[in-house]
């Protein structure tokens, strides 16, 4: 063993990060020591580690994943640093939109928005789909509205359907009405209640359909439909209407 490696608590004060840590990143493979003791398993660094360490431990203040914080130690960290910074600009704006969310509950107390039970018919659609997570809702279903309707002609009537549970990732679906439609959208008994405002302050509504099915012993089933009923291009945010429902799987 060279006289000139650190001992990891020595290290791990150097670089501002735990033992704990060191020995985490090293599992992971993203910072291994110069050497360990075969006969205590005790692990050494180089002193010229410390550029490395340190980077790491900066890296992952800023919330930049462990995956991305390897490719910046390799060398080819540029577009996973963008990545980063996309994903946590878009965490941003999520909590920004819970903030007048948050907001508005305190202003105005839980949603007590008006519900009635209503019968759909089934409609033949086109739709349009693509992954997503609770951070990238609105992106996902704006790229589903324009692949529908590229070079469509008329008034749409479009529906955003999304799942009950919001898990990590999820698919959001978007249909559009049509004659020549190769699917079709199921008809049946929906709680159905209207929201007007923002659509990021839809969960509000949402949150009251499905609170009425608690109160009322009904079983909901997805997905959730959004059915838009202005064209956001053309109307401020604080008018537009969206009829929101929920279907009843335990009526026929």
């Amino acid at each position: 063993m060279s006289n000139d490696l650190l001992p990891i608590g020595r290290f791990a004060r150097l670089c501002r990060l735990s033992v704990k840590q060191l020995r985490h990143y090293d599992e992971l493979g993203l910072l291994s020591p110069a050497w360990v003791d075969p006969a205590s398993g005790y692990r050494y660094y180089r002193p010229d580690q410390a550029r490395d360490a340190l980077t790491v431990g900066m890296l992952r203040e800023l919330d930049v994943p462990l995956s991305a914080v390897a490719r910046v130690l390799a060398g080819q960290g540029a577009d996973a640093l963008r990545v980063a910074r996309d994903r946590l600009e878009a965490e941003v704006a999520r909590r920004r939109r819970a903030l007048r969310l948050l907001d508005r509950v305190l202003a105005e107390g839980l949603p007590e928005t008006a519900v009635s039970v209503v019968r759909e018919p089934a409609r033949r659609v086109r739709t349009a789909s693509e992954p997503a997570t609770p951070m990238a809702i609105a992106p996902a279903t704006g790229a589903c509205v324009a692949r529908l309707l590229d070079g469509f002609a008329g008034v749409p009537s479009l529906v955003g359907l999304f799942p009950l549970d919001m898990a990590e990732e999820f698919e959001v679906r978007v249909a559009l009405e049509s004659p020549s439609g190769e699917d079709v959208l199921p008809g049946g008994a929906f709680a159905q209640a209207l929201h007007v405002g923002p659509y990021e302050e839809i969960a509000l509504t949402v949150h009251a359909v499905l609170a009425w099915f608690g109160d009322h012993g009904h079983a909901p089933a997805g997905p959730v439909r959004e059915v838009y009923l202005n064209d956001p291009a053309s109307t401020p945010p604080e008018d537009l209407e969206t009829r929101v429902l929920i279907r009843l799987e335990d009526v026929r």
